[in-house]
């Protein structure tokens, strides 16, 4: 099968390779990478920049990139949600516990080196 592929057309053996950003090693050396665009100034900001959306599009330009990311997320099984809560939950009451039993015991210090 490996035998088959098209001439010029090598396998990409990483992640740079599959990206298009090295040639190949036979044409301009062992792994040269290239870029595009090199040799050219960087054009300036304000040359051909675009006017500024109205407020309308920017705000539906947001609203649909912001669903764009919320599809991208991994959400939680049930039983993965239930973990985490009672994880929290746990970790909240064991805050709660830790702080009260430091306030009584520096409040027994209090009294005792003030006294009361």
């Amino acid at each position: 099968m490996s035998d088959e592929r098209e001439p010029g057309r090598e396998r990409p053996t990483s992640a740079a390779d599959r990206r298009g950003r090295r040639t190949s090693p036979s044409s301009s050396g062992a792994g040269a990478v290239t870029t595009p665009g090199k040799g050219r100034p960087t054009p300036s900001r304000g040359a051909g920049a675009p006017r500024k959306a109205s407020p309308f599009a920017r705000l539906v330009r947001f609203l649909r990139e912001v669903v764009a990311e919320l599809r991208k997320v991994i959400w939680p099984t049930r039983k993965q949600l239930v973990t985490y809560t009672i994880v929290v939950l746990v970790f909240v009451a064991f805050m709660v516990a830790l702080v009260s039993l430091l306030d009584w015991v520096f409040g027994l210090g209090v009294e005792a080196l003030f006294g009361a």
